[in-house]
């Protein structure tokens, strides 16, 4: 979301998504609150600082682990008080284990996925730190059933051998997608330790629907308007396998917005292609922006929330 003010995020986010409210993230306070900095954070027994060229791992806990914390304490802080007896899903990110691999420096400034040791270490602390996470937020709104989201912008790079070295002239190696899977199965695992399904989202190109349905993910966050023909058969099988679809479909950054059902005719059109009931649509499909809001105005944020809200019902009203 736009802005610092975490009260503010939360009561907009709690006003307008009754049914779907979220944890927002703040990236505009600063390193500590951007999506590395913040995940980072929950990160236990691993640390992180910033440097000029990222976040890089640490020794010790210093001033930027501190600072991450403290603004994920205010944040739980705000949205535990738009929350006093709500009861159903509330949604929780955090980056994934390959983009954060991807994003974090080793101490010679390498990115951590440069080091299969390095990214078991990551995958298992990051386990710890959501296992808690996920504690605090169910003791904080005892009638939440949390939804965790991994963020993973970067995974189709990874596994296609596209994040850059430090120098920038070379590559790093393609992870095996086995890796890459037990990867993601393991924090699935974690996750459904405390009850909360897992939702995988990349606003990325080619995103891999039939690794991460094999990696456990019940949902697929992604942007609606990068899809492909391709990709159309892996979508309609993760459908028919009872994967929920969190369809970007309505721009993150300040635009004009079409009629809610002008903003779900994609979607429409794509399940008539693809031969799926219409009755199947709001089962299926959850209506979201095409990814993060942090670059929206305030207004325009709140608009889009209302726009997706009317979207959905439109989609539930007349799948057709």
């Amino acid at each position: 979301m736009p802005g610092g003010d975490a009260r503010e995020a939360a009561r907009t986010v709690t006003g307008s998504l009754e049914t779907f409210p979220y944890l927002p993230e703040l990236p505009a306070r600063g390193p500590g609150a951007d999506m590395i900095g913040r995940t980072a954070g929950l990160l236990v027994e691993v640390y992180a600082h910033v440097e000029p060229s990222g976040w890089r791992i640490s020794d010790r806990p210093g001033r930027d682990t501190r600072r991450a914390r403290s603004w994920m304490g205010e944040d739980l802080d705000a949205l535990e008080e738009f929350t006093q007896g709500y009861e159903g899903e509330l949604k929780v990110s955090a980056v994934g284990p390959w983009t954060l691999a991807a994003a974090l420096e080793l101490r010679n400034g390498e990115a951590a996925l440069s080091d299969p040791g390095a990214c078991r270490d990551l995958t298992a602390s990051l386990a710890e730190g959501l296992r808690a996470h996920l504690a605090d937020v169910r003791r904080r709104v005892p009638g939440a059933r949390p939804v965790l989201q991994l963020d993973e912008p970067s995974l189709t790079a990874v596994l296609q051998g596209r994040i850059r070295s430090a120098s920038g002239y070379r590559t790093h190696r393609a992870v095996d997608r086995a890796v890459v899977e037990g990867a993601l199965r393991d924090l699935v695992a974690v996750a459904a330790e405390a009850g909360a399904p897992v939702v995988v989202h990349s606003c990325a190109p080619d995103v891999p629907f039939a690794l991460l349905r094999r990696a456990g993910a019940a949902g697929i966050s992604f942007d609606f308007g990068l899809l492909t023909e391709r990709e159309e058969e892996a979508i309609g099988e993760a459908v028919e396998g009872g994967t929920t679809l969190l369809a970007g479909v309505v721009p993150g950054v300040d635009g004009p917005l079409s009629d809610p059902a002008g903003s779900v005719m994609g979607v429409r059109t794509l399940w008539r292609r693809l031969g799926l009931a219409p009755g199947t649509l709001a089962e299926s499909v959850v209506l979201t922006p095409s990814c993060g809001l942090a670059g929206a105005s305030p207004a325009y944020a709140r608009a889009v929330l209302a726009h997706c809200v009317r979207a959905a019902r439109s989609l539930a009203d007349n799948p057709e």
